[in-house]
């Protein structure tokens, strides 16, 4: 008993002691795994700047790719970030070139300047790209004008991953940190996750500094050690949120 004290102990201490290795991500265009969920956003993202609209939105769920293909478009269009808010001056930015607005539903804007910016982006020929979790119709917009601005905007909605795409990113993840994996090593991951590209990151994160810490290979005891945990994690989260765990 003592002896395994002392183990659990050195192995404590270990873990706590864990240097981070850099690696280097591939997130390029070129890197992008598509799925049909994404096959729509993707397209778009390649076709700028000759959009349907000068106003575009990208809507899903949590970690399904809005974020890598906002930064993808970025990249492309020399875009600058925007938060429309009371003297942000984001209507002014986007006089000058294509803008972005992550997160529209979560951080909030204030409905006079995003009228603003929606009109300066079609009044100068620029683009704004904006990405959300829900459709802007419901968005908590309560003036008129913008309302109906809003309803002139392209919708591209991206879906919650496949398994076939989970997989893939799993393995282009641990391939980033020169890690090879089994499929049957994948597999057993994929079917335990959660359905999401941010959790799937998440997870590869934890598993390789968990590996590390102990000196160990990746092996599938350590990788269900790290989703039971998430599991707990996330269950805890919601019971003090007061939601139900599913």
């Amino acid at each position: 008993m003592t002896d395994q004290i002392k183990n659990d102990n050195a192995r404590s201490k270990a873990e706590q002691l864990t240097l981070v290795f850099s690696h280097q991500s591939a997130s390029g265009r070129d890197d992008l795994l598509v799925s049909a969920s994404l096959k729509a956003a993707v397209s778009l993202v390649d076709e700028w700047p000759n959009w349907p609209s000068p106003v575009v939105v990208l809507a899903g769920p949590p970690g399904s790719g809005k974020s890598h293909l906002a930064n993808i478009w970025k990249n492309i269009s020399g875009a600058r970030d925007i938060h429309p808010q009371t003297g942000a001056d984001a209507a002014r930015a986007a006089e000058t070139g294509p803008v972005l607005f992550e997160d529209a539903d979560r951080r909030g804007f204030d409905d006079t300047e995003l009228f603003h910016v929606i009109n300066s982006v079609r009044q100068h020929g620029t683009t704004l790209l904006m990405t959300s979790r829900q459709s802007p119709a419901a968005w908590p917009v309560t003036l008129p004008d913008l309302r109906s601005r809003l309803k002139a905007v392209t919708v591209v909605e991206t879906g919650e991953p496949d398994e076939g795409l989970l997989a893939q990113v799993l393995v282009k993840l641990f391939a980033d940190r020169q890690l090879y994996m089994d499929d049957k090593l994948i597999g057993y991951i994929v079917n335990r996750m959660e359905r999401s590209l941010d959790t799937a990151q998440t997870i590869v994160d934890r598993i390789d500094r968990l590996a590390l810490a102990r000196g160990t290979r990746i092996t599938r005891p350590l990788a269900a050690e790290v989703l039971n945990t998430m599991g707990d994690t996330a269950a805890d989260g919601a019971t003090d949120s007061g939601l139900e765990v599913d």
